[in-house]
This record gives structure tokens, sequence and C-alpha cells, in this order.
């Protein structure tokens, strides 16, 4: 039997805001998270600028024994956590906790870890490697420390698929409720990427923005005739799934609901997108199958939109081949423009940008769009948030080794 599933908890952290309420209102204000980046010597690489987490102490919310066990995504990951589950207002003893399950999404995990580890191995030998390395590094210990500290018994991993991975752990978060093996589940992603390793690699790639170091409040500019590439961005997003009427039982208040998922494959190319966005194409189409939503009452999509010119191209054609005609009648926006890339949590945050987008009728907007392409012709609300009411959202996440996942989500 097929259950419907909605979202009653939301929190985030990333670099324009510590909680929901900061992230919301600097997103609508069209504020820019990007600064230059003074945590390492950036004089030798190519991309100097990221989307940094400011104004976070983590003695304000670990004490110094939980700290040696923990690495820099984790506490993001908890963080992000426990703003969602204050806002669901469970009353977990009440719970059964083996009904409760915890899936969450990174790209990298703890990068940072293996590279100050690795200088320990160096300088001072493998003896001196820290007995906390593993613990702190693999990316399954955010779901199993959310399980220990809230004693979440249900369906409990990982999901890594790069820049799409939350987006997969909400899809594989979903279908847990929907088909009922279990009542609710916290989801979302979490990434912390900045070090100079993983900086120098993407640039390598020529992935990242080069040509606005000194004006970093410019790079991000989805869509824009003059992007040269996305920023590097840290953060966490973590989302609250519970079965609607278990939700309607305990009356949480309720911020939406899952309609329907997509997840595709292009089997194309490592980092390059399929032609015309064919993969991501699909998925927006499966998920308006399985939501049974006709494609005309989508009002609004939360691109993928990463600043890149073969992203965010492909990504303008699959929704003018899916859409026809009606493509040039919705409003595209990417928050990434404001964000930075937030790589394996880039799916979460955005999921709550969109519930946000439908509770409160103002669409963000996607800033530093100056410049418009002939093939880059939709309506990106450029540059100043717009109200309208929006009652069906498509949020998109597009990941390195041609990975797709699609969320269609609803106002109750």
């Amino acid at each position: 039997m097929e259950r419907r599933v909605v979202i009653t908890g939301l929190g985030t952290i990333n670099p324009l805001g510590n909680n929901v309420e900061q992230f919301w209102n600097n997103l609508i204000a069209g504020k820019s998270g990007l600064k230059k980046i003074d945590k390492f010597d950036v004089s030798k690489i190519t991309s100097r600028i990221a989307g940094m987490i400011t104004n976070f102490n983590s003695e304000d919310y670990f004490d110094k024994r939980e700290l040696r066990r923990l690495s820099t995504f984790i506490m993001y990951g908890l963080v992000a956590t426990d703003e969602a589950v204050k806002d669901s207002h469970l009353d977990l003893e009440r719970e059964n906790h083996e009904r409760i399950g915890v899936i969450t999404g990174s790209g990298i995990g703890g990068i940072e870890e293996i590279e100050n580890q690795h200088d320990v191995l160096r300088e001072k030998g493998i003896d001196r490697i820290s007995p906390f390395f593993i613990i702190k590094m693999i990316t399954d210990m955010i779901p199993g420390k959310i399980s220990m500290k809230y004693n979440l018994k249900g369906p409990n991993f990982s999901v890594s698929s790069a820049c799409a991975s939350s987006a997969h752990s909400m899809i594989t978060a979903f279908s847990m409720v929907k088909y009922g093996y279990a009542d609710i589940m916290v989801t979302g992603g979490v990434e912390a990427p900045i070090t100079d390793l993983t900086l120098g690699a993407f640039c390598s790639l020529k992935a990242l923005s080069t040509g606005y170091n000194d004006i970093p409040e410019r790079a991000s500019r989805p869509f824009d005739g003059k992007r040269d590439g996305f920023v590097i961005a840290e953060g966490a997003g973590t989302l609250i799934f519970e079965e609607y009427e278990h939700a309607i039982r305990r009356g949480a208040r309720i911020y939406g609901e899952i309609l329907g998922t997509g997840a595709t494959a292009d089997a194309f190319h490592d980092t390059a997108p399929a032609p015309r966005g064919e993969g991501g194409r699909r998925a927006m189409e499966l998920a308006l199958k399985e939501g049974c939503i006709e494609k005309e009452k989508v009002e609004y999509i939360n691109a993928h939109g990463t600043s890149t010119k073969a992203n965010d191209l492909n990504e303008t054609l699959s929704v003018k081949d899916l859409f026809g005609d009606y493509a040039k009648k919705l409003a595209i926006s990417s928050t990434k423009s404001m964000t930075g890339h937030t790589l394996g949590a880039s799916a979460a945050i955005e999921a709550i940008a969109s519930l946000l987008t439908m509770q409160n009728g103002i669409i963000p907007p996607t800033i530093n769009y100056e410049n418009p392409e002939p093939e880059l012709d939709l309506d990106y609300v450029p540059n100043i948030a717009r109200e309208k009411k929006v009652d069906y959202v498509l949020s998109n996440s597009f990941g390195f080794g041609g990975h797709n996942g699609v969320l269609l989500l609803g106002r109750i």
C-alpha cells in the first residue's frame, strides 16, 4: 500500500545562514554568501573564493570530549539535524524508534580529515595516526551519529552520488516512508569540502570560477553569458519526512508533500551532462509521472544551475524539451547563485528553499544574471525575488558520473 509523504521539519547551516530563518531571509534578499578564502594559503590556486559558513563556534554546540570524535562535516550535519528535529516538534519519547530512520548524503565526506592525517603520517609516522580518523572521515558516520543521538533504530545508511547525493538520500527516504518501511525519516546531506586539495583538484578539472577572485559575490552567475565555473561551498540541510496520517494525528505543521521523484543515469561522460540534458529531462518526467501531475501545473523549478557553461545550457535545453512552449511560462532560479555549490548537500538545501517558496509565496532570484545568451532564454527570475503563489515545484540535482535526481514537491 502506497502512503503519502510530507515534510514536517527543516534545518540548515550554509553560507547564507546558520539556521533556516537566516538562510531564507538572505536568500530572498538576493544576498551572496561567497567570500575570499582566508583559512589557508590560496596564492597558488586559480580559484580563491568559496561559500563559507561564518560565525560558527563548534564549542557552542558540542563539548570538548565530543569534538575529539567529530570532523567539520559531521558537526554541520548534526547542527542542521538538531534544528530540523526541534522544528518538527516530534515527541520522540512517545514514538516507536524502530519506525524512524536516517538516510543522509555526502559527496566527499571527511576530505579534511584525510588530508590532515596524511600529513601526520608523512611528518610523524604511522604510529601517530589518530584512532578517531576513520570515524571522523567516513560518510556513514553522519546517519550513525544522528541515530545514536536520538536513539533512532529504523533504516540507517548514507548515499554518495557526487552533487546529487542528498537528492538520492531524499529519494530513498521518500520510498522508505511511502512503502511502509518507516513512518519517519531524517534525511538530507552535508559537505565540508573547502580544502586546498579539493580546490586544486576541481581547478585541475577546469570546473571552478577563476575570473572573479577579487569580487567573489559576483562569481556564481548561473545562466549568465559570462559564467566561468561554479564556486565551491560548504553546508548541510536536514529534512524530516513523515507519513501523512502520522503527521496529521500529532498535529504537525506540514511544509509540503513529496509527490514524486525521478532518478536516472546519463550513461555518457564522467563530468559532462548528456546532450540536451537528456538524463535530467527523463528524471523530471519520471517525477511528474509518479506524482500524477500535468506539466502545466508546475510553476517553479529550482534548477541545479551550477554556473558552468555545460550544465546551464543543457539544463535549459532539458526544460525546453520536456515542457515545450510552456517552458517560457515557468519561473526558474538557481539558489547556487547565492550559496555557491555545496556539492552533496546542495539538493537538501535547495529542497528547503523550494518548500519555503511554496509556504511564503516568494521565488528566490538568480543573482548576477546580466548577460543573456540566445539559447538561454527562459525566465530565470533575474536578480530580484518575485512574489508568486506556487503549488508545485521541481527541484533538480545532477552529479558527476551522470547521476540525476529530481523531487516533485507540492503544497498541502
